[in-house]
């Protein structure tokens, strides 16, 4: 089972895990990520906009993929649009599975992908002034080592 979900309100990543943990007590590891707003660098804000018809059905698309990679118990990915202050969550992507490994390589590859096939813009405001984020080299190396 998965849960995709694209918010605009912010959410508690605590609450999410704690709600996906106990969905399947069947699971011998629950892998989880966590990526929030930077704090420091005079970064005030964040801002992710995206293109609503493309956006959610990619991102269940992805978890798809992912379900069809690995043997999964569950797998939830919950991403954020809108403006975000530093120290907001941005994206949680967790997967339960009977046995770490599938959890572990599941959490990582959905986490690559969402960021280097990213249908969200991002730009980022510092000293009153807002800026595109391009993707970096790194991202596309991360996405590239899944083949």
């Amino acid at each position: 089972m998965s849960q995709v979900r694209l918010l605009t309100a912010p959410f508690d990543p605590a609450r999410e895990l704690a709600a996906f943990t106990a969905a399947h007590p069947e699971a011998g590891g629950v892998v989880s990520f966590l990526g929030q707003v930077r704090v420091g660098d005079g970064v005030e804000a964040l801002e992710l906009k995206h293109y609503e018809p493309l956006t959610l059905p990619a991102m269940k698309d992805l978890a798809s993929r992912v379900r069809g990679r690995w043997d999964l118990d569950g797998l939830l990915l919950v991403h954020r649009s809108g403006v975000m202050a530093p120290g907001e969550p941005i994206v949680l992507v967790a997967a339960a599975a009977r046995h770490r490994r599938d959890a572990f390589a599941a959490a990582d590859y959905a986490m690559d992908h969402l960021k280097s096939e990213s249908w969200f813009w991002k730009r980022e405001k510092a000293g009153g002034e807002w800026r595109w984020i391009e993707p970096r080299d790194q991202d596309f190396e991360d996405i590239a080592r899944w083949g």
